[in-house]
């Protein structure tokens, strides 16, 4: 099997380079490209010809626009990356017969309510990243190419940056922090997208039939102001010198942003579970795992 991976150095696709290793052929690609393929989500024309040049089996897209508040200045940009870009894979993956599996976010939703959101349910974006994404999600299914849309939440990783690595900066520098305590959700590694990414292309190239958009989080729910005290604690268990004394809850009209944030983030995952028959570990567990590497 020949896998295409897009955005190699981010969150996900690092975690992808390992997870998808097993399942044949990766050629892992950044904005960079290499060796005449091109990898940049904002070049079109190179993204087509990239993939009719290497007919792979599988497309990976890890790459996006992710500055959630710096899009409702860069809209166009934006949309090139996460909306137009997709289109253009999935029409070139669709000519090549390959598999696309594209990642996308719990902000394609408005964030009413307290149930987990479904895949079947209304969409209707709060920012201007959120419709980007939708869109992107749309061009894929209207391209007709066999695609796993992968709609995931609160993504972090152990490398690079994330909310758990500044919680502990600031823990370490301020004897109070304060949280937002009204947005729900479940801290989802990038480790965990990547393992379960790897199961559903082997199962979708078994059985086309399990194509399609599923939502991929970890179990449970919390609150910002709940993951950062969770970090807190285990960080101090494993022997961290911290400052912090209180952890402060807050509004979401307390901190404002420059794009409005779902204030529920939860994702219904039974779909992805049953379908494709995997179990999703607590979020705690995860984050646990992230803490041990980044400490010790």
């Amino acid at each position: 099997m020949k896998i295409l991976l897009l955005g190699k150095n981010g969150q996900v696709g690092w975690e992808l380079q390992r997870a998808l290793a097993p399942l044949g052929t990766v050629v892992a690609l950044d904005r960079g490209g290499a060796d005449g393929l091109r990898g940049d989500l904002e070049d079109l024309e190179g993204l087509d010809r990239s993939v009719r040049r290497l007919a792979p089996d599988v497309i990976v897209n890890a790459a996006a626009y992710t500055a959630v508040d710096k899009a409702e200045t860069e809209v166009e940009r934006a949309q090139r990356i996460n909306a137009e870009a997709p289109g253009v894979l999935a029409c070139a993956a669709a000519a090549v017969g390959a598999l696309l599996v594209h990642y996308s976010t719990d902000y394609v939703f408005d964030g009413s309510g307290d149930t987990p959101w479904r895949e079947d349910a209304p969409t209707a974006p709060l920012s201007a990243y959120g419709r980007t994404k939708l869109a992107g999600e749309e061009a894929i299914r209207a391209a007709g190419c066999r695609h796993l849309i992968l709609r995931t939440s609160w993504v972090y990783a152990a490398r690079g940056g994330n909310f758990a690595r500044t919680m502990l900066r600031l823990a370490a520098e301020r004897e109070r922090l304060t949280v937002i305590s009204d947005q729900r959700g479940a801290p989802t590694g990038a480790e965990l997208i990547a393992d379960v990414s790897a199961h559903a292309i082997r199962a979708e190239r078994r059985d086309h039939s399990l194509g399609g958009t599923y939502h991929l989080a970890a179990a449970g729910e919390t609150s910002w102001h709940g993951y950062a005290s969770f970090v807190i604690e285990q960080a101090r268990e494993l022997g961290a010198a911290l400052k912090v004394g209180e952890i402060a809850p807050i509004g979401t009209h307390d901190y404002p942003t420059a794009a409005a944030r779902p204030l529920n983030s939860r994702l219904d995952t039974s779909r992805l579970r049953e379908r494709f028959d995997i179990a999703l570990p607590d979020w705690r567990d995860g984050v646990a795992r992230m803490l041990r590497e980044i400490l010790d």
